[in-house]
This record gives structure tokens, sequence and C-alpha cells, in this order.
């Protein structure tokens, strides 16, 4: 179905911004965090809930009842909860390049459960699609597993054909197969790749092209490369170990790939682990475990779905960051997951949220006057701590924090995982209330603000429910801000320069380029 963006209002055009404006002014810039848990006692409870597979404490972050209460109003004055049942129903919210956007049918249940979309009978077909896609990825992926020849499984992608599964991968190490190594390689940078192929024999190695449409210039030059040392290096069955995840069968054919899995063009790259490009979690974590990560998401895209506005917690998180972003002018937001198996998440959130909201026009083309997309960065704990901190302690700009800690280890070295822990909680307890100094250099404002997720268990489910989560922020504030968040054309322009600028390295050709570019090749080709 059509998707018209006239029907919903965008953010500044709305009464409740203009409340929130007048309510920062007069309240919220002043709000002192630890004035606001001496006054409630019950400001904790208030301001966190429980959610599938995770628990939120909010309390610490720069908002109060009143602000709380004036956000969930321009929500409300934004026709959010509409937005969201055209996510939903499977209308084309992708307006530029008139797509729907269903990531969340990838993980829907075969069967259902639950929570029924009231328009699922409308993407009947491509549900259908989905789950035979998907068993047929899994028993390939249990065939790979119980293939001892195999020891080591290449992902050859870039974007989300890599950040998404490398970060699962690492963050679900514990429930991986032993024995079997997996490798992931983006980078155009020979280094990478060549670095990854030392250590390996063609023999024993697993190649996964990942490229929707097999022509992604990064990937098709490392798959290449990879299948010229596979064959130098005696290999002799190109079908056998390299496999494609693409819907381009025909040029996977033609590259020598017999097995191939596909996915649909309403499935965005940042949006995709859970399609046909999951395969190495699947490989590496075992088809169950698989099913659970999808299962942990659907939990969430119920939550989502069904949550009051007041409760929801993508909701809740996607309003406090409008509220930071558009009335605090806080332009960054670090993330800083306690627990090393998550050490790639920040690279994921980076893609997921800055290639989606990171717009500087609304869905009818027009220039925005506010501020979209935070910068997100962070590192995980405790190394952030002994890196970036002291800013966050004692710069000049208030960042908000997002911490990620995980209750129980997965290990069993004594007196690890407790530490981990005390750091965690200090951190976020040390910017909330600061240090009194009168010399100034030991001094801590204070009232800084984080959140803070706590999983139980860093297991498939909770992973699934994590990322879910992300996603349907992400999609509120751009839902609220009035902007696609699932086109990517800036990433478009470099590409095509690039192609231009490739040839002319070997020609020395210099005609029509900018001084400054000519000046670098020149230099580049050794040329006076």
């Amino acid at each position: 179905m059509a998707f018209d963006p006239t029907l919903y209002p965008r953010c500044d055009q709305v009464p409740a911004w203009a409340a929130l404006g007048s309510h920062w002014h007069a309240q919220g810039r002043g709000l002192d965090l630890r004035g606001a848990f001496a006054r409630d006692p019950g400001r904790f409870g208030h301001f966190s809930q429980e959610a599938p597979h995770l628990f939120a404490d909010l309390s610490k972050n720069l908002l109060d009842a009143q602000a709380e209460a004036l956000l969930i109003q321009l929500a409300r004055e934004c026709r959010l909860e509409a937005q969201r049942e055209a996510l939903f129903g499977g209308d084309k919210i992708n307006l530029t390049e008139q797509r729907q956007v269903m990531h969340w049918l990838l993980r829907y249940p075969a069967a259902g459960a639950g929570w029924t979309p009231t328009r699922l009978g409308e993407v009947a077909g491509e549900l259908s699609q989905v789950h035979a896609t998907l068993d047929a990825m899994l028993v390939y992926a249990e065939q790979v597993r119980a293939d001892t020849h195999i020891t080591d499984v290449v992902n050859i992608g870039i974007g989300g054909s890599d950040l998404g599964p490398q970060m699962a991968t690492l963050a679900l190490a514990a429930f991986a197969q032993p024995g079997r190594r997996m490798h992931f390689v983006s980078n155009v940078d020979g280094h990478e790749l060549d670095g990854v192929l030392r250590a390996l024999d063609p023999a024993h190695t697993l190649f996964l092209v990942a490229s929707k449409t097999f022509t992604t210039i990064e990937t098709m030059t490392n798959a290449r490369s990879a299948r010229a040392w596979f064959t130098t290096g005696g290999g002799r069955d190109v079908s056998r170990h390299f496999v494609a995840l693409t819907t381009n069968v025909a040029a996977a054919h033609e590259f020598g790939i017999a097995t191939t899995f596909g996915f649909w063009d309403w499935v965005g790259g940042r949006y995709s682990m859970w399609s046909a490009i999951g395969l190495p979690i699947a490989i590496a974590i075992g088809a169950p475990a698989f099913r659970q990560l999808l299962a942990g998401a659907h939990a969430m895209d119920t939550h989502f779905a069904t949550a009051p506005l007041e409760r929801n917690l993508p909701v809740r998180l996607a309003l406090l960051d409008v509220w930071y972003r558009n009335f605090h002018g806080l332009s960054s937001r670090s993330i800083a997951p306690y627990h090393s198996g998550l050490r790639r998440l920040p690279a994921y959130l980076q893609q997921m949220e800055m290639e989606s909201n990171g717009k500087r026009v609304d869905r009818q083309g027009r220039a925005l006057p506010f501020g979209t997309s935070p910068v997100l960065w962070g590192e995980p704990g405790t190394n952030g701590q002994h890196a970036y901190f002291q800013m966050l302690h004692q710069g000049t700009d208030i960042v908000p924090v997002e911490f990620v800690a995980v209750r129980e280890a997965s290990h069993t070295l004594p007196g690890h995982h407790e530490q981990l822990l005390s750091n965690v909680l200090a951190q976020a307890q040390a910017l909330m209330q600061g240090q009194d100094d009168g010399g100034g250099h030991r001094h801590f404002t204070g009232s800084r603000p984080s959140t803070f997720l706590l999983l139980d268990r860093l297991d498939p489910a909770s992973l699934g429910a994590l990322i879910a989560l992300q996603e349907h922020r992400v999609f509120c504030s751009g839902a609220l801000w009035g902007i696609n968040s699932f086109d990517q054309w800036g990433v478009e322009l470099g590409k095509a320069l690039a192609r231009d600028i490739t040839p002319r390295l070997a020609t020395g050709d210099i005609g029509g380029l900018d001084a400054s570019t000519a000046g670098l090749l020149r230099r580049l080709r050794h040329t006076p």
C-alpha cells in the first residue's frame, strides 16, 4: 500500500513541540539529577521498566514527568501509532525507493504466536517465502556444521552484510561450535583479506559472498581475490567452497557459485542479519540457536507493536533521543557495552542509526530546521574508561551514555565479572553524582545523563531482543522527525566518484578534476 507522508505531521509542526520548548526553557535545562532523586523517592520505578529479555533504567536521564508527558503527546500528535501500523502493514514507507520495510517479517513465526498484525494477510506470500528461505538456509548451515572437513568460514561482505553477522557471531561465541573459526572481511584494503588468507588452507575453507546485487565493488573485489587465492592454492571445486547470499543468482552462477540464498528488496542491509545474510551466525551457533535469536527479536516486535506509548521501550528511547538532540542540543551518544562479546555493538549501531537517520530533508524533500541523528560512538567497558571517559566526566560537552550490562557471566573465571559489574554501576553513578573539589582539577560537575540496559544473560534470545529494540527506536525517532529512515543516498556519491577516479590512477588523467584531487592523484602516481 502507498504511504502518504502528508498524513503524518512532522514533530516541529505540532503543538507539543512548542510546549516542550517552553518547558525546557523554564525547567528542563536546569534539571539536576541529584535533586530529582532527592525530591522523588519513586523516580527509579517510574523511569525504569521490563521489556522482553532486558530491563531498562532511564532514571538517570535529564527528564522529568512533565517533559515525558509532553514527549508522549508529541508522539501522538505526530501519529506515531499510525506510522507503526504502516510499518507492520507492509506500506511502502521507504518513499524514495517505493519499497516496503519488513525486516520484522523475517522473524515472524510461520505458525504465528501471540500478536498478529492486523494486515498480516496482505503479506502472507512474503511470509511463506521468508520461511522457505530460512528453512533451506538452516538446513545448509547444519550441513556445514556437520562437515568436519571445513575448519574455516570466511564471510565477505560490507556494511550490513558484515557488521550484523560479525557483531552477532562475536556476541554469541559462547554458543559457537568448537573447532571452527569464523572470519569476516569487509574492507577493500587488501591488507585485511591477505591477513586472513595467510592462515587458511583452501581445501578446508568455505567462503560466503554476501552482496544483494552481487555488484558491490568492495565485496566483489575481495571475492575475486579470494577465488584466485583458492584456485592458485590448489582448490578444485569453487561451487563447493563458495556460497552466495544474493538476489542476483545469474551473476553468482557466472562467478562459479551453485549454492545461493536470496532475500528481498524490502530488507535494508543494516536490518538484514535476520535474513540469509545471517548464514555465518547460523553456521556458528546452529539452527536452534538462530531460531532463538529470531524469537527474541519477535518478542521485542510484539512489545513495540502492542505496548502503550507510555510503557513502550523503543518509543521511550526514541523520545529521549528527540529531547536530547532537539532541545538540549546534545549531538552525540556514547554506547558502552560492558561485555567483551558486544565489542562490535557500537560499530553496528553506528550504521543502523546514522545511515538511517543521518538526513537533512524530510520525506517531502524539505530542508529540516532541526538536527536529526546523533553521532554514535563507543568502546566496550572497561576499555573505554581508560580512553574517553575522562571527557565524559569532566569535558565541556555533555554526552549521554548508554550502558549495556549482562548480569550473568558466560565464563567461570573467578572475580572478573564482579569487577566488571562494579565498574559499570560505578561509572553510571559517578556521571550522575559528580564530586566537589575546591581546586577544580578533581571537580566532577555530575548530573550527566545515562541509560542502563541490563540483560540477564547474553544469549541468542536476549541479543535478538536488544537489536530489535534499537531498530524500532531508530524507526520511531525518524518517524517523529518526518524523515525516510530506510534509504541511504548519502553513500552513493562517493561510490560514483570512485568509479571515475579508478582508471585515472592508471592513466594519470586529471581532466575535469578539482585542484586538490588532481594534486593528490599526481602525488599518488609520483607525477611532478
